[in-house]
């Protein structure tokens, strides 16, 4: 099977020690593309750089919620800078997460509505980080408006999924739903059309239920693919073909 990571960190510094054999076994698991957003502008320049050495890993550049303190105002003229010179696959990771304490929600916004505006006007699509905050996210995507793209690691309802599908966004699911407990995620993959599911990984954060508390790596996303394929009966090459082709649609990848 041919797969694609859709969201993955492997430019964090969990895989300093051993990145070459990371990427090698992601390879021999058969993922063909991995899609890897930034989180602040300092780290920018070593995943531009090490994009540039494999032509399978693709950038997106972004400023993260999580890392607010880290962001300055005059990172979101910047982003504009690289998003003009380097022509990455998308604008992020970015969006709003009310879940950690201490986040001001205000300047989450205000850097949210910058990164989209950017991502419109450079006709990119936007990968999002929504954590309690699908609604707000919602409410700004529409806001914006002529956008596209995932919102990752989805937790919402199949109502908040049915709304972002209608506003031109895909969903992208991981190791969470590998996780008997997640009944309400199991139930939305179930049911949903496959013209809107991304695999994702989130390595190294967010391991399956077969790694739980371990490292998380590409690799490991042949493992969301086939958890997903015995959740609606189907075969792993079937959802294998449906995401690959949904993430080449994207981010334009290569064939």
């Amino acid at each position: 099977m041919q797969l694609i990571d859709s969201h993955c960190h492997l430019d964090a510094a969990e895989f300093d020690g051993d990145r070459d054999a990371v990427i090698r076994r992601a390879r021999d698991a058969g993922v063909v593309h991995q899609v890897i957003p930034a989180v602040d502008a300092d780290g920018w320049p070593a995943l531009a750089a090490l994009c540039r050495e494999q032509p399978d890993l693709h950038p997106a550049y972004g400023l993260h919620p999580m890392y607010l303190e880290r962001h300055r105002e005059e990172h979101l003229s910047q982003l504009g800078e690289w998003l003009e010179r380097e022509r990455p696959v998308a604008v992020g990771e970015c969006g709003l997460d009310y879940f950690v304490e201490g986040l001001e929600p205000a300047a989450q916004q205000r850097y949210f509505d910058a990164q989209l505006a950017l991502a419109r006007d450079f006709d990119l699509p936007v990968i999002v980080h929504a954590r309690r905050a699908v609604d707000a996210v919602i409410a700004s995507i529409r806001r914006a408006g002529g956008l596209r793209g995932v919102v990752h690691s989805f937790s919402g309802s199949p109502e908040q999924a049915r709304q972002l599908w209608n506003l031109g966004f895909l969903i992208g699911l991981g190791g969470p739903v590998t996780y008997e407990r997640a009944q309400r995620l199991r139930g939305l993959v179930t049911a949903m059309p496959l013209d809107y599911l991304l695999l994702e990984t989130d390595a190294p954060d967010q391991p399956d239920a077969a790694i739980r508390g371990q490292r998380n790596e590409p690799a490991r996303v042949s493992v969301i693919c086939r958890t997903i394929a015995q959740l609606r009966g189907e075969s792993e090459e079937a959802i294998a073909i449906a995401t690959r082709e949904n993430a080449t649609r994207l981010f334009a990848l290569p064939a």
